[in-house]
């Protein structure tokens, strides 16, 4: 048999289709410098970029027989950016969940009487965001004030997406920090 570094790629992805792990070894050879290099210019973070291309490859072995690949290159570009929107979109989500934890405490553990009323925390809310930077506090109150997107607020305000995420995620550790007296001593 001829050599798999001579084979071509829809030679490989035949023979990765009939299970054989010599092709599969062939493919990550040829492509994993590629991937991992598409994702660390998306993610800028070494470890988060190795485990996307690790996914994608898992992925292609475990879809080997259920998947017709055509163009082999193109396929995999194709997954380590889907791969790149998942992480930023559990990213994401994960920030918010934090988000919806701290507010959820505070409004679970004090019934109105408990506080002087919702002016109150409204009030030290603001009090705590005028503390912040100008920029953080204005991405911030666009993000759950206004239910603005990461999106709308980058192009809103002139920054990149990454720099809004980092502004949100400043903002909620900083109310964080600065509103334990309305957190619950349990």
């Amino acid at each position: 048999m001829i050599g798999l570094k001579q084979l071509n790629d829809e030679r490989l992805t035949a023979l990765l289709s009939d299970g054989k792990i010599d092709a599969f070894e062939e493919i990550y050879r040829r492509y994993w410098r590629k991937l991992l290099a598409m994702a660390y210019h998306s993610t800028g973070v070494q470890q988060e970029a190795e485990e996307i291309v690790q996914e994608v490859f898992l992925a292609l072995w475990n879809r080997r027989d259920h998947v017709t690949i055509r163009n082999l290159d193109l396929y995999l570009t194709i997954a380590v950016k889907n791969q790149v929107y998942d992480f930023f979109k559990s990213k994401f989500s994960f920030r918010k969940y934090q988000e919806y934890l701290v507010f959820s405490e505070i409004s679970q553990h004090y019934v109105t009487d408990e506080i002087v009323g919702f002016q109150e925390l409204s009030a030290a809310v603001e009090k705590v965001l005028s503390r912040l930077p100008e920029k953080s506090a204005e991405v911030f109150k666009r993000s759950r004030f206004e239910n603005q997107s990461v999106r709308e607020i980058a192009t809103g305000m002139n920054l990149s997406e990454k720099a809004v995420e980092y502004h949100i995620t400043k903002s909620v550790k900083f109310l964080r920090e600065n509103l334990r007296a309305y957190h619950s001593e349990n």
